[in-house]
């Protein structure tokens, strides 16, 4: 499974572009992006194979992605961002640190895998030492959990942030209202960054027969949030948008509202066939336009790039499969904080 590129839009048609980020930290993106991508392809992949349960993840997400990850403050406790993350924020994860591996692992059900132990299947990660927050798989959920964490920071005072995100189907459900409420209190106004990846599909239903609004952002106006929709499939427009919200949030402590317009290149999930949607813009083609235009990477380069990384993750998943399934004894371990074994 390949990125595909439409032949009659290459980089050579652009001219005039012009980047504001250094071409070191362009080209650290785009290895991420592609990273990201690739990850994603192979677990389709793997699923394909009958060997992952399930697959759903944020293809067509990582021009938004992966700036959002790289300008985090990552780290354990109040001191640093608390995320409050969905099932499509793999590019996030893997920006903060996260190993390719280990989503491998969860695609797989092996018990090596640090997430949950074999226990969830894919991009439902948790790792406590950057203070991601348990990704689930109940909608909007997580928009609930972020007003506490909104809460503490605001107690503990310093730069830390609360930063939650979501779909734009989601945001139907009442955590998501709640949310708007908790973090605009006068006088009680939560450190929040609120983020809404509109790639305006609920599963299978067309955002445009379901909001009466014109943008999702308008909501949070309404609670005088600050707000901005942006085209989340541009790199530079995310970056500097993020790095705005993020800069607001950590010195006003004040919430602030991020609508950004994605793409969904392989469907809801595996459960709509997760086959690659050739309608859709594709992020990682655009930006790979521009750097060619640019000269910052060459074609052959990023080919090159893409060879490594599939024959790097062809051997992880070799690696994977030779490692252990969770024992059938432990199918009721943590169920409760500690517990182990059967609980009555």
């Amino acid at each position: 499974m390949k990125t595909q590129v439409k032949p009659s839009s290459g980089g050579k048609h652009l001219t005039n572009v012009k980047f504001k980020l250094a071409q070191e930290q362009l080209i650290k993106i785009h290895d991420l992006m592609l990273t990201t991508r690739m990850l994603e392809e192979r677990m389709i992949k793997m699923y394909k194979q009958n060997e992952g349960y399930f697959w759903l993840g944020g293809p067509g997400e990582e021009a938004f992605n992966i700036p959002l990850g790289l300008q985090g403050h990552v780290g354990e406790g109040l001191d640093y961002d608390f995320w409050h993350l969905h099932y499509r924020s793999s590019g996030i994860l893997l920006s903060m640190g996260a190993e390719q591996i280990d989503f491998i692992r969860q695609m797989k059900n092996t018990v090596t895998d640090p997430f949950s132990g074999g226990r969830n299947f894919c991009n439902h990660s948790s790792i406590r030492k950057w203070n991601v927050l348990p990704i689930t798989s109940t909608i909007e959920t997580q928009f609930a959990t972020a007003i506490g964490s909104g809460i503490a920071h605001k107690r503990h005072g310093g730069k830390g942030i609360t930063v939650v995100n979501g779909g734009d189907a989601g945001t139907a459900e009442g955590e998501f209202a709640s949310c708007l409420i908790w973090s605009s209190r006068p006088e009680q106004k939560l450190p929040m960054l609120i983020i809404v990846t509109n790639n305006e599909y609920g599963i299978s239903t067309p955002a445009s027969t379901q909001h009466g609004e014109t943008h999702i952002a308008d909501r949070a106006k309404a609670f005088n949030i600050e707000a901005k929709v942006i085209n989340g499939n541009d790199v530079e427009e995310s970056w500097f948008a993020i790095k705005e919200a993020m800069e607001y949030v950590r010195t006003e402590r004040k919430p602030y509202f991020i609508e950004s317009r994605v793409s969904r290149l392989y469907g809801h999930s595996s459960a709509s066939g997760a086959n690659f949607q050739p309608n859709e813009v594709d992020p990682v083609v655009i930006f790979e336009q521009k750097l060619e235009a640019a000269g910052v990477l060459s074609r052959k380069e990023m080919d090159e790039l893409r060879e490594k990384k599939a024959a790097d993750l062809l051997e992880m998943q070799k690696q994977v499969r030779e490692e252990p399934m969770p024992d059938p004894s432990t199918i009721y371990d943590y169920t409760y904080f500690g517990q182990k074994g059967k609980y009555w």
